[in-house]
């Protein structure tokens, strides 16, 4: 969304429209959900969630737009899961256990952590490519779920609600060379699962 988008959504939420509240939540209940994920655990999402829409609902009238709508709901989010869980707060680790599949080369990245060659296109839509397909993305998400929980909080939070690596530094407290070996580990899992699965046609 841009600023103006902002603007006239917290307009129209501040004016008690319900599809405004409708909209606000379709939009950014995902990302808020990650976030207290990667925070708080899965155990606590639901709770740090509730506590982050409350403090929205209540300092809506507050929101000056120095920062995105987005931005201001994720910090807001991200302060809910520290504030309330602040004896569980995990140390990250970097040692992890080692890929199902074994380690690939750091060759596979370039120095801005893109692909340098990325995994081969599925394009085709025949029964049998979509079948493929389907097992191949039910594998992905098996792998996402296998992942320590900050290796998949940060690869769901960049790849999936697109945040940028100093976003995930703020919200999450690492520094940014913790973000970035997060990244890149949980990226070379991933790709291990999918050569994996394209040499064998299995997860």
């Amino acid at each position: 969304m841009s600023s103006t988008d902002d603007a006239l959504l917290i307009q129209r939420l501040l004016a008690g429209e319900q599809r405004a509240y409708r909209e606000l939540v379709s939009t950014y209940q995902s990302a808020m959900r990650a976030v207290a994920y990667a925070i708080a655990g899965q155990r606590h999402v639901d709770e740090v969630v509730q506590d982050a829409w409350l403090s929205v609902v209540r300092n809506l009238s507050s929101f000056q737009g120095r920062s995105s709508l987005k931005t201001w709901l994720l910090t807001i989010t991200a302060n809910a899961a520290k504030n309330r869980y602040k004896s569980t707060r995990r140390e990250v680790l970097l040692d992890d256990l080692p890929a199902p599949h074994g380690t690939l080369d750091d060759g596979r990245f370039a120095s801005d952590g893109h692909w340098r060659v990325g995994p081969a296109a599925w394009h085709e839509d025949t029964p049998e490519a979509l079948l493929t397909e389907g097992e191949l993305r039910e594998c992905l998400e098996k792998t996402l779920l296998s992942l320590p929980q900050l290796q998949s909080s940060v690869l769901l939070l960049r790849e999936r609600q697109g945040l940028e690596a100093e976003e995930i530094c703020n919200l999450l407290d690492l520094s940014l060379s913790n973000v970035r070996v997060l990244l890149h580990r949980a990226r070379l899992k991933v790709f291990a699962t999918i050569e994996h699965f394209e040499g064998t046609g299995e997860c």
